[in-house]
C-alpha cells in the first residue's frame, strides 16, 4: 500500500543500465547493450497544469539521519574514491546532506539536465517544429527543414513523439495544392539553412559515431534512424529524407526528380514563397523528454541548438554551450567549477560539480524554469522505463523500484544518477550522485549497482 501511495505521490508532487540509452553515452566494448523500453509521452502540458500543491507535512530527513544511512553506501569500493553527493528537500530546496558537492567532476549524461533547464528557462515547450514545402523557382519544390529529425516515412502518428509528423501526409498536402498547376515535372531540393551548425562536436569520437553510440546533429531526419549500438545512423540523413519524401510525392501522383546535392542545401527558399503543405512535430517538451529518457546525445544537441538560435545565439557547439551556461547563470545558478564542452555530456574534458546539477534540478521545481517540471516528471522510472528499465531489480535496490526517477550518466570510469525519490515518510527529495573514479576491477556494473543501493536506502529510510 505504502509503495503504491509513494509512487503516486512522487509523480504527482513533481508532475513533478545501463540499458539502451546509457550505451549511447560512450565506448564500444565497455557497455552492455540492452533495449530500452519505449515510452510514448502524453500531450505536453505547461508545468502549472501538472504540479499540484505537494504536502509539506511529511517529516524532513535530518543531516544526521542521512549521514548514518548513506555514508557507508557512498563509501562502497565499487564507486571509487571520488563520489559527489547532494540530497535536497524538493519542496524547500534546502540541502539536507552533501559530500564534496563543490568538487568539479565528470558529469557524463547528467549534463543533459543542465541543457534541459536552459531550454525550459528560455523556450516555450509547447511549440512544435513545422516542416514545410514551398514553391521555389519555376517547377522547383523546396523542402524546408525546421529541426524535426523524427519524420515518419509514411503517415504520421498523432499519439507518438517519434513519427508524429509524416511525409505521406505532407506529400498529400503538396499534391492537393498543385492540382490546379498542371502536370509538370517537379524538382525537389532541401533548404537546410535553419539552425545550421557543425554536425559533430570537436570532442566526440568518430569511432563512437561509427559504432552507433551517437550521430551527427542535423535539423531533419527520419523516425527509426536514430542510432543504436552497432547500428549507426545515416551519415547524411538529409539525403534519406529527400529520397523518402520523393517516393511519397510519387505515390501522391507527382512526377519528381531529386536534387540531393548538399551545395544547394545552404540556399534558403525564396522569400515569401507560397507554402504548399506542412506537418508539425510533437511539442518540443515531449521531444526533450524523449531525448533524456533515451539519453540521446544528438537529439539533446538538436533541441539545445534550436532553443539557442531562437534566443539569438549562434548554432555552433561552442556558442550553444555558452548559451546554456549564460542562461543558467542568469537564472541564478552558480556555475563555478563547471566546464562544458558540449550539451549532452559526451565530450571528454568537461566537469560539473554535483551542487550545480542539484541547483539546476531545483530550478525546475521551485525556481524560474517551471516548465522543466514536466521534463523531470518524465525522467526514467526505477525498474520500469528508459535507461532505468533494467535497474533496481535486485533485493538490495528493489525498494526504490517504481518510486525513484533519474537521469543516468555513464562514461568509462564514471557513473552518475540525478533525480527524485520519496522517503518512507512521504517526503519528496532530489539527489545527485556522481562517481568519476570508478575502479576498472568492478567497472560500470559494480558502480551502477552501488548507486542503485544508495537511492534505495534513501527511499526506504525516514532518515531522522
Amino acid at each position: 500500500m505504502r509503495r503504491t501511495l509513494i509512487a503516486v505521490t512522487s509523480v504527482a508532487a513533481l508532475a513533478v543500465g545501463y540499458g539502451f540509452a546509457d550505451a549511447h553515452d560512450r565506448v564500444p566494448g565497455v557497455l552492455t547493450i540492452d533495449e530500452a523500453v519505449a515510452e510514448q509521452a502524453p500531450e505536453y502540458q505547461p508545468a502549472e497544469s501538472v504540479l499540484p500543491a505537494a504536502s509539506t507535512t511529511a517529516p524532513v530527513p535530518t543531516e544526521q539521519g542521512l549521514a548514518r544511512e548513506l555514508r557507508g553506501d557512498v563509501g562502497a569500493s565499487a564507486l571509487g574514491p571520488r563520489v559527489g553527493v547532494v540530497v535536497r528537500d524538493a519542496l524547500t530546496g534546502d540541502t539536507l546532506w552533501a559530500q564534496d558537492e563543490d568538487r568539479a567532476q565528470t558529469p557524463a549524461s547528467t549534463a543533459k539536465l543542465l541543457t534541459a533547464a536552459a531550454v525550459a528557462e528560455r523556450t516555450d515547450l509547447t511549440t512544435t517544429m513545422k516542416t514545410t514545402v514551398v514553391q521555389g523557382e519555376g517547377d522547383e519544390l523546396v523542402l524546408v527543414a525546421s529541426g524535426d529529425t523524427m519524420l515518419a516515412k509514411g503517415a504520421g502518428d498523432p499519439t507518438a513523439v517519434e513519427g508524429r509528423a509524416g511525409l505521406a501526409d505532407l506529400a498529400e498536402e503538396v499534391a492537393a495544392s498543385l492540382q490546379t498547376k498542371g502536370g509538370a515535372r517537379y524538382s525537389l531540393r532541401l533548404d537546410a539553412t535553419y539552425a545550421a551548425g557543425e554536425r559533430y562536436a570537436p570532442g566526440w569520437s568518430m569511432a563512437d559515431v561509427a559504432a552507433g553510440y551517437t550521430q551527427g546533429v542535423s535539423m531533419i531526419g527520419l523516425a527509426g534512424d536514430r542510432p543504436e549500438p552497432f547500428k549507426p545512423s545515416p551519415k547524411v540523413p538529409e539525403r534519406k529524407v529527400l529520397a523518402a519524401f520523393a517516393a511519397q510525392l510519387k505515390k501522391a501522383g507527382l512526377s519528381v526528380s531529386v536534387d540531393d546535392s548538399s551545395s544547394t542545401w545552404r540556399t534558403p527558399a525564396p522569400q515569401g514563397a507560397e507554402e504548399l503543405g506542412s506537418v508539425e512535430s510533437a511539442p518540443l517538451g515531449d521531444v526533450l523528454a524523449l531525448a533524456l529518457d533515451h539519453s540521446d546525445n544528438a537529439l539533446t544537441e538538436n533541441v539545445a541548438r534550436q532553443a539557442a538560435v531562437a534566443d539569438g545565439a549562434g548554432a555552433s557547439f561552442a556558442e550553444v554551450t555558452r548559451w546554456v551556461r549564460t542562461t543558467l547563470e542568469d537564472a541564478g545558478v552558480d556555475m563555478t567549477g563547471a566546464k562544458l564542452r558540449d550539451n549532452s555530456g559526451l565530450s571528454s574534458g568537461q566537469v560539473v560539480p554535483a551542487r550545480v546539477i542539484s541547483d539546476v534540478m531545483q530550478l525546475g521545481i521551485t525556481g524560474s524554469a517551471t516548465s522543466m517540471t514536466r521534463v523531470l516528471s518524465d525522467l526514467p522510472i526505477a525498474g520500469l522505463t528508459g535507461t532505468l528499465h533494467d535497474r533496481f531489480l535486485v533485493e538490495e535496490s528493489r525498494g526504490a523500484a517504481g518510486i525513484a526517477r533519474a537521469k543516468t550518466g555513464t562514461l568509462t570510469g564514471t557513473s552518475a544518477l540525478a533525480g527524485t525519490t520519496t522517503t518512507a515518510d512521504g517526503r519528496l527529495l532530489t539527489y545527485v550522485l556522481v562517481a568519476d573514479r570508478v575502479p576498472s576491477t568492478t567497472g560500470t556494473l559494480g558502480a551502477r549497482a552501488a548507486l542503485d543501493e544508495v537511492v534505495a536506502d534513501l527511499t526506504d529510510c525516514g532518515c531522522r
